[in-house]
């Protein structure tokens, strides 16, 4: 009796402890899944294991996926990457039985694919114009499909490549096809995500047929997701906020014909001062200002040329680009109603901010986007605050965001987010509220996600953040605010 009573209690702590069961998962519905990227095969300059503690920790949070970005140069022989080293995917595995361990499922992706990147350096022959490229590439998959096949689609998918160009639609379908048909010939039944194309942000029409889910990103706008993040020059962002208006400092010369347009800031100026902060100018570029049409101010900016207010000239370019970061104050007289700023010669300008002051007034200033091949509506100003035609909020995010890929969905193509977060040094009260608003809408779409990342500077653990009181977590520093707020959706 007493040995049938331990055998009882040992298989109730077995119950007790087994893995949650994961939700069946199809290219035409995907199971809304929460989690992390993980980025220990994230590059071959630092590559090692994964945690197992990763796993136990995001499963004992309530989260049940990860996606393992990777770079294909880790498991190639002699730097030959028509040679796999079939032992270098021991560390992966590893992860995947970790994720059937804890429950949770396993998402691989060829972050750096034979053939394309987004990091750098970029990869000597494009998998987009060269067939040595792609027939590589598809070779790495079929070996993947190969190596992983038996493994139940509930616990392992395949993200073909990370975040491709805003290739031409027939170009980036005749590439995922042949990704796609390598891997069924290993694996028919294996589930497929394919990124959307421009880095994610679209979605590819063009493979509804290919009977492959696809993954969306979470990063709009960038100038909260990315605020000083160096490797998307985020330093030239504004100081974010949310909801945020939208208004872009690019100004554009005639020598961008199909951009060439004014800013105009419209309002009653009681005198005062017009301060614009000018950050990059490309090729030699005269800028005007006019006020009710009379010109009040220009400027030559000549980066290259000996122009003193230059601080540094980007020599890699092969024209003379340059950074001035630096402010221009322009007296307005009384009774303006009109404000253009035109570069009437050149190429194109950014501007950080611009500022009004009143006498007697504190400024009042608008933080500028860079955001190439956009142009702004009237921005207006009603001597307290600058208004612009559209606000970035969580309605403007459904329209974006949310919409073109819900049409998608309806042509039978299963959705995920598969990157998302904001990075350490936005404000704390401003990322949350933009991750909840982002959040809201996933949830009613439907949709999993998966942050970027776990631990590290977008995500709940060990992020760096200045502005947060971090709760010790198993020798880690939480960020509890943000962990109940991703737990809730």
């Amino acid at each position: 009796m007493k040995k049938m009573i331990v055998l009882f209690i040992a298989a109730a702590a077995l119950v007790a402890t087994a893995a949650p069961e994961l939700p069946d998962a199809t290219a035409a519905k995907l199971p809304r899944w929460r989690g992390f990227n993980l980025l220990e095969k994230f590059n071959v300059g630092n590559a090692g294991p994964f945690h197992e503690e990763d796993f136990q920790l995001l499963a004992e949070l309530g989260f049940n996926f990860v996606r393992l970005p990777m770079d294909y140069r880790i498991w190639i022989k002699d730097h030959d990457w028509k040679q796999i080293n079939g032992d270098a995917l021991k560390e992966i595995d590893q992860a995947v039985e970790f994720g059937k361990k804890y429950g949770v499922h396993t998402c691989l992706n060829f972050h750096r694919a034979p053939g394309y990147t987004v990091a750098h350096p970029p990869e000597a022959k494009q998998l987009w114009t060269n067939d040595e490229a792609l027939a590589v590439c598809a070779m790495h998959w079929a070996y993947f499909a190969k190596h992983y096949k038996g493994v139940p689609n509930r616990n392992v998918s395949f993200d073909l490549m990370n975040e491709p160009p805003d290739v031409k639609p027939e170009v980036h379908e005749h590439v995922v096809r042949a990704l796609v048909e390598a891997i069924r010939k290993e694996d028919l039944d294996r589930l497929i995500i394919a990124d959307g194309r421009a880095w994610g942000t679209k979605p590819a029409t063009e493979l509804a047929g290919l009977h492959i889910a696809q993954a969306t990103r979470g990063y709009a706008p960038m100038q909260i997701s990315h605020y000083k993040a160096s490797w998307v020059h985020g330093e030239n962002f504004p100081m974010p906020t949310w909801p945020m208006l939208k208004a872009t400092g690019m100004i554009y010369g005639p020598e961008k014909k199909e951009y060439h347009s004014p800013m105009i800031i419209e309002g009653d100026f009681h005198g005062g001062t017009l301060r614009i902060h000018v950050r990059e100018v490309s090729n030699r570029d005269d800028l005007v200002v006019r006020a009710d049409g009379e010109q009040i101010w220009s400027h030559r900016f000549a980066p290259g040329h000996g122009d003193a207010d230059c601080k540094s000239v980007d020599k890699n370019k092969s024209w003379p680009f340059g950074t001035y970061d630096r402010d221009y104050s322009i007296p307005l007289r009384a009774g303006v109603k009109k404000i253009e700023l035109v570069v009437t010669n050149g190429d194109w300008m950014s501007l950080q901010e611009i500022g009004i002051s009143k006498p007697g007034s504190r400024e009042v200033t608008l933080g500028l986007a860079p955001d190439w091949g956009k142009t702004n509506g009237v921005i207006r100003f009603d001597g307290t605050a600058f208004g612009t035609a559209e606000t970035y909020n969580r309605e403007s995010l459904w329209r974006e965001m949310i919409e073109p890929w819900k049409a998608l969905e309806k042509q039978g193509v299963g959705v995920v987010v598969g990157e998302w977060g904001s990075y350490c040094y936005t404000p704390h009260d401003v990322a949350l509220r933009w991750m909840e608003d982002c959040l809201k809408n996933w949830k009613e779409a439907g949709w999993g996600w998966a942050m970027w990342n776990f631990r590290g500077g977008f995500g709940p653990l060990d992020s760096s953040r200045s502005d947060v009181n971090y709760e010790d977590f198993h020798g880690h520093k939480l960020d509890r605010e943000m962990m109940t707020l991703i737990q809730k959706y």
